[in-house]
């Protein structure tokens, strides 16, 4: 059975679509990570979800309640989605038992024993049964987060809703508050966490949902998504690709200003000086020799692309050559001279080498070692 339906759901701010049209459907105890870059939409869709954010079209149905419909009670339905916020939210005036028990008594009719007794069975959960007195500018960030966790779950919400749970506290903190999620995804409770901690999506998601260009980009399992992602876009993102391209069009190029984009690109996403120097010379040589056997005269159209992928620490460079065909790696490195050092440097600095020829021009890829 559905808990959230959504279709259509569009959103912007000014000119800038951040949501152009969000379509999706959650089952009862599913768990779903949302992933994506900045300003790709993530936090605002969960913002809308609980009509933090007025839509500007589409349908939100909760619980088979919806939530956009004219003259709704939306207080009411918002009491069955819990949202734990990046900043916690705890009220500071109040300790930790009243941030707990307040709403529930106040809302749901709770008494304060009751509310008392399930506070303190949360507390015990997350292990801070001794902070019960204690008020938050006394706690730790991941203190405050486990206490907005409980307070989310003191009203018996039907899907439990995380923007960035971790994003907020220092990294010695993050494990506290992820292992907690990690229990509660074990209760077949369900939830919605938006996140940039990969590892701990691909671990407690059944779903993963990648946000780009305002809409759901690509959807499927952990496995799916982080192991075998089919789309561009998901593909960069996932690797965390980082790209280096360069054009030549006459003889006499710039070789420093080319030397001092990749040592920019490199230091910038801080590749090994060792790893950059390899690139540097891999460019270098194979520019050289597509120039010398490949070039026409002084007609020169020469592109090169360099990917480097965060996630493995690989570096490919795919290189486009107008021109004669030419491998200059269609040689016999046992026994070379020296106008074959730069094709000998080639070899052996590249690995998944590969070299075609198609419509008069060269195309050369491969990954340096």
């Amino acid at each position: 059975m559905s808990v959230i339906e959504v279709s259509g759901l569009k959103k912007s701010f000014g000119d800038f679509n951040v949501l152009r049209g969000i379509d999706l459907t959650v089952e009862a105890g599913e768990r779903i990570a949302i992933i994506g870059g900045s300003g790709c939409g993530k936090s605002v869709f969960l913002r809308c979800l609980e009509l933090l954010e007025t839509p500007d079209g589409g349908k939100i149905f909760i619980d088979g309640e919806e939530l956009t419909a004219p003259n709704v009670d939306i207080d009411r339905i918002r009491r069955k989605l819990g949202m734990v916020w990046q900043k916690f939210n705890l009220f500071t005036h109040m300790n930790v038992m009243e941030n707990l028990t307040v709403a529930p008594i106040k809302l749901l009719g709770m008494t304060k024993d009751e509310a008392r007794e399930k506070a303190m069975n949360l507390l015990a959960t997350v292990g801070l049964t001794s902070k019960a007195d204690a008020y938050p500018e006394f706690l730790s960030g991941g203190q405050q987060q486990r206490i907005a966790i409980c307070r989310s779950l003191m009203m018996k919400p039907k899907v439990l809703l995380f923007d960035e749970p971790t994003s907020a506290l220092d990294p010695t903190m993050v494990g506290e508050v992820l292992a907690v999620i990690r229990m509660l995804a074990k209760q077949d409770l369900t939830m919605i966490i938006v996140t940039h901690e990969m590892n701990f999506a691909r671990e407690v998601a059944d779903r993963i949902l990648f946000f780009a260009d305002g809409v759901i980009y690509e959807q499927g399992t952990p496995a799916e998504i982080f192991d075998a992602p089919k789309l561009p876009k998901t593909i960069a993102f996932i690797n965390k690709q980082k790209y280096f391209s360069y054009e030549i069009t006459e003889r006499a190029f710039d070789l420093p200003k080319m030397q001092g984009g990749i040592q920019f690109f490199a230091e910038k996403y801080g590749l090994s000086l060792r790893k950059t120097n390899r690139l540097q010379l891999c460019c270098e040589e194979l520019i050289y020799e597509m120039l010398d056997n490949a070039c026409e005269g002084d007609a020169v159209q020469i592109s090169l692309d360099v990917t480097y992928a965060e996630i493995d620490n690989s570096v490919e460079i795919k290189f486009t050559c107008a021109g004669k065909s030419y491998n200059p790696l269609d040689k016999n490195f046992d026994d070379f001279d020296e106008e074959n050092l730069g094709a000998a440097i080639l070899h052996n600095l590249s690995q998944n080498y590969s070299h075609e020829y198609t419509e008069g021009v060269n195309k050369i890829s491969f990954t340096m070692t």
